[in-house]
C-alpha cells in the first residue's frame, strides 16, 4: 500500500480453500482481529470433525476463530460487533448474513465473487463460465447488500478462460486473483467505495449449484457441449459415465470428426484415445479413472476393460430412460 494507506481492522469469513490467498494477503497489511467459517464437518472413516480449509489455515497462523452455524443469536451478534472491526471482508463463506451483520462494520461488508457480475451470480460461478463456453471470467469486489450477489462492484479483475482450462486449474488462478483484488480494494479504503458500480440487474445470470447427479454424460449431447461439461466438472465431482464395473470419471477429453450411435464406442485413436460418438461428432477420452482407482490413461482402461468397438459407454439415452447397461450399439 501508498504512504497514505490506513491499516484497517478486519473480520474474514471465507470456508474453502479459496479464500485462503486473500487472507493471506490481507493480513500482511492489515489487523486480522477474527476469522470467521463454516461449522467443521464430520468426515472419514471415524467420521472426526474437520476444521474448514480455511479455518485450518487460519488457526495454524494463531488467529482467533469462530464457526457459529447462523449469525442470527443476539450473543453470536453481540460478539461479532465487539470485535471493533472496520470492514468485513467475505470469501465463499456459505452462510447468510442478515443486515444487522451488514450493518455492522463502518465501511460495510465486501465480498470477492468469482465472475464477471452481474453474469454467474450464485454459487457455482467457475463451473458454470466453463459449461457455458466463455472466454473470460474474473473476480468482482462487492458492497453486500440483502439480495444474492446483488450489490454495487467496488473493483473487478479479468481472467481469460484458456482452452485447457478445467474447474480445478481456473479455481486457483481466480483464488489469487481474489487475493490481489482485495488487497487493492483494502488498502484503498475509504476512497474505494465512491466509485461504486451498480450491477446491471437486467443481464443477471445464475450459477446455480452442482447436483450430484448433474455430472453424468449424456452421450446424446454434442461432443463439443461435453468436453465443456467434462472440463467443468474436473477434478470435482468428475463427470462420469457408467461403466461395466462402476462409474468411471472422464478427466479429460477432446472433439474429434466422426459419426456414429451416441454413447457408442468406436474404437481406439492412433494415440490410444477412446473414441466414444455423441450427438454430434465424437468426443476422445484421453483420462480416466474408474470407481476405486487412480486416474489413468484412457490406453491403459481399454488395457484391462477389454471393450471391443460397438459397446455401449453407459445409456445413450438421457439418464434413467431404462437403456441397458453393456449393450451394443453396433450398426445393424
Amino acid at each position: 500500500g501508498g504512504p497514505g494507506m490506513m491499516r484497517q481492522r478486519i473480520i474474514f469469513m471465507g470456508s474453502p480453500g479459496f479464500a485462503i490467498p486473500a487472507l493471506d494477503r490481507l493480513a500482511e497489511q492489515h489487523d486480522i482481529v477474527a476469522v470467521y467459517s463454516q461449522p467443521p464437518r464430520r468426515a472419514g472413516r471415524g467420521m472426526k470433525e474437520q476444521l474448514q480449509p480455511l479455518a485450518a489455515h487460519a488457526a495454524a497462523r494463531g488467529f482467533a476463530c469462530f464457526h457459529p452455524a447462523t449469525l442470527s443469536a443476539d450473543d453470536d451478534l453481540a460478539r461479532l460487533a465487539g470485535h471493533g472491526a472496520d470492514i468485513f471482508i467475505v470469501v465463499a463463506y456459505g452462510l447468510l448474513l442478515p443486515q444487522r451483520v451488514l450493518d455492522m462494520p463502518r465501511f460495510g461488508c465486501i465480498n470477492g465473487h468469482a465472475s464477471l457480475l452481474p453474469r454467474w451470480r450464485g454459487a457455482a460461478p467457475i463451473q458454470r463460465a466453463i459449461a457455458a463456453g466463455d472466454s473470460e471470467t474474473g473476480i468482482c469486489a462487492m458492497l453486500m447488500e440483502k439480495g444474492l450477489d446483488t450489490g454495487p462492484v467496488v473493483g473487478r479483475r479479468v481472467c481469460p478462460i484458456g482452452d485447457d482450462d478445467t474447474a480445478g486449474s481456473l479455481h486457483d488462478r481466480l483464488a489469487l486473483l481474489n487475493a490481489e483484488l482485495l488487497g487493492a480494494v483494502v488498502d484503498d479504503l475509504p476512497d474505494v467505495l465512491e466509485n461504486a458500480q451498480p450491477q446491471d440487474h437486467g443481464a443477471a445470470t445464475y450459477a446455480r449449484k452442482i447436483s450430484p447427479g448433474e455430472a453424468e454424460i449424456d452421450w446424446t449431447r454434442p461432443a463439443a457441449e461435453l468436453a465443456l461439461h467434462i472440463r467443468a466438472f474436473a477434478p470435482v465431482p468428475g463427470a462420469w459415465f457408467a461403466g461395466a464395473r462402476g462409474r468411471v470419471r472422464v478427466l479429460k477429453a477432446h472433439v474429434a470428426s466422426g459419426a456414429g450411435t451416441p454413447g457408442c464406442f468406436l474404437g481406439a485413436d492412433v494415440d490410444g484415445g477412446m473414441q466414444v460418438a455423441t450427438g454430434d461428432g465424437v468426443l476422445t477420452l484421453e483420462t480416466v479413472q474408474p470407481a476405486g482407482s487412480k486416474p489413468m490413461a484412457a490406453s491403459a482402461f481399454l488395457n484391462g476393460a477389454r471393450l471391443t468397438p460397438g459397446a455401449q459407454m453407459g445409456p445413450a439415452t438421457p439418464a434413467g430412460s431404462g437403456a441397458e447397461h453393456g449393450s451394443s450399439c453396433a450398426e445393424s
